[in-house]
């Protein structure tokens, strides 16, 4: 089955003056692949500065590739001229990190849903006007709000009518980029919900970046892991999180906040993270790789199967030593609990509303 996006190869340098001689080339993605299915959520995740926005950027055509290639629906994407890439825009939306720089202070809400619908000649004006009133309710908000300044909502509020803008244009998918992260971890839990019931009830998919493990996990059908500019390890979400295959992922997941008390069993990491304009042979892990070999510094590791929906790049993904204590690393954490809790708590209500 065709993705609904598929990119392959993707590259993204930049000229970095170093003071004297001639400037380098800080590679921010190199040669990254990845796709998503209709319906479904690709999270994609790694410490900062690893290149998981700019590979946001890059899909939604904000920022050329020096190379590679972006397909949508098997349609060439780097191919399009401006009516096709108007089209394109419509079927790829983004919901920004900050929501308190992402929407237009002077503007009310309501142009802020309708400027879209009417940009892309969905309806008339009027009718855009319903359907923004319809989305406010959609998100959790109420169509009386709409005359007001974005000033005048709490920042999950803004980050729900950044997620109603997005959806104002019936997109196919939505880039979010790192939605939660200005936001308390109660209000997390209540867009990421919010996100999981949107996408069951249009089939819209996501990519979603994140350093957040925990709102991965709630969240995401399947995790690419970032380090360095490139993905160093994809899988189902549970595969992933049960059975990690690269050492930087186990890294990630030992290193995860935890509300138990107890001994943890941390991956130690030692070294610095290679220099980005500095494209060196071997693995780019490998100065802080605990399991590293000869081999590790000279050659550097493809992205190949585990098994059948698994990938790792690293030449001993099969052989690494198991841990035991990885799958219980996410379970108590705070935000997974809360998350949990507000769901169970919107579906007692929804329960009693359907009762009576």
């Amino acid at each position: 089955m065709t993705p609904l996006l598929a990119a392959e190869n993707l590259v993204k340098s930049f000229s970095v003056s170093t003071g004297w001689g001639k400037p380098k080339r800080f590679y921010a993605v190199d040669t990254v692949s990845i796709s998503v299915e209709r319906g479904r959520t690709l999270a994609v995740v790694g410490e900062s500065g690893c290149g998981k926005s700019t590979v946001g950027s890059l899909l939604l055509r904000l920022q050329d590739p020096d190379s590679g290639s972006i397909r949508l629906d098997g349609e060439d994407a780097m191919a399009l001229d401006s009516n096709g890439l108007r089209r394109f825009r419509r079927r790829v939306q983004v919901v920004f990190q900050d929501p308190f720089a992402s929407l237009d202070p002077r503007e009310r809400i309501r142009e802020v849903l309708v400027r879209p619908m009417l940009l892309h000649r969905l309806c008339d004006r009027p009718e855009a006007l319903k359907r923004a009133a319809a989305l406010m309710e959609a998100v959790g908000l109420s169509a009386e709000q709409l005359d007001r300044f974005p000033h005048q909502f709490s920042g999950g509020q803004r980050q729900r009518i950044a997620i109603a803008r997005a959806l104002s244009v019936q997109p196919d998918l939505i880039i979010c980029d790192e939605p939660v992260s200005a936001l308390d971890v109660s209000v997390q839990a209540q867009v990421v919900n919010l996100l999981q019931d949107l996408q069951r009830d249009t089939g819209v998919a996501f990519i979603f970046i994140s350093h957040d493990l925990a709102v991965v996990r709630h969240l995401a059908h399947d995790v690419a892991v970032m380090y360095s500019g490139r993905i160093v390890e994809q899988a189902p979400t549970r595969e992933l999180f049960d059975n990690p295959r690269h050492p930087y992922t186990r890294a990630l997941l030992a290193a995860a906040p935890r509300v138990e008390i107890q001994r943890k069993s941390h991956v130690l990491l030692t070294g610095e993270p290679p220099d980005p304009t500095n494209r060196i042979a071997g693995c780019r892990f490998a100065a802080r790789c605990p399991y590293v070999q000869d081999r590790c510094t000279q050659e550097e590791p493809p992205l190949v199967p585990v098994n059948a929906a698994h990938l790792s790049a690293c030449f001993f993904a099969t052989t690494l030593p198991q841990v035991e204590t990885l799958p219980d690393t996410l379970p108590g954490t705070s935000a997974s609990a809360r998350m949990a809790a507000y769901r169970r708590a919107r579906d007692r209500q929804t329960q009693q509303a359907e009762d009576i």
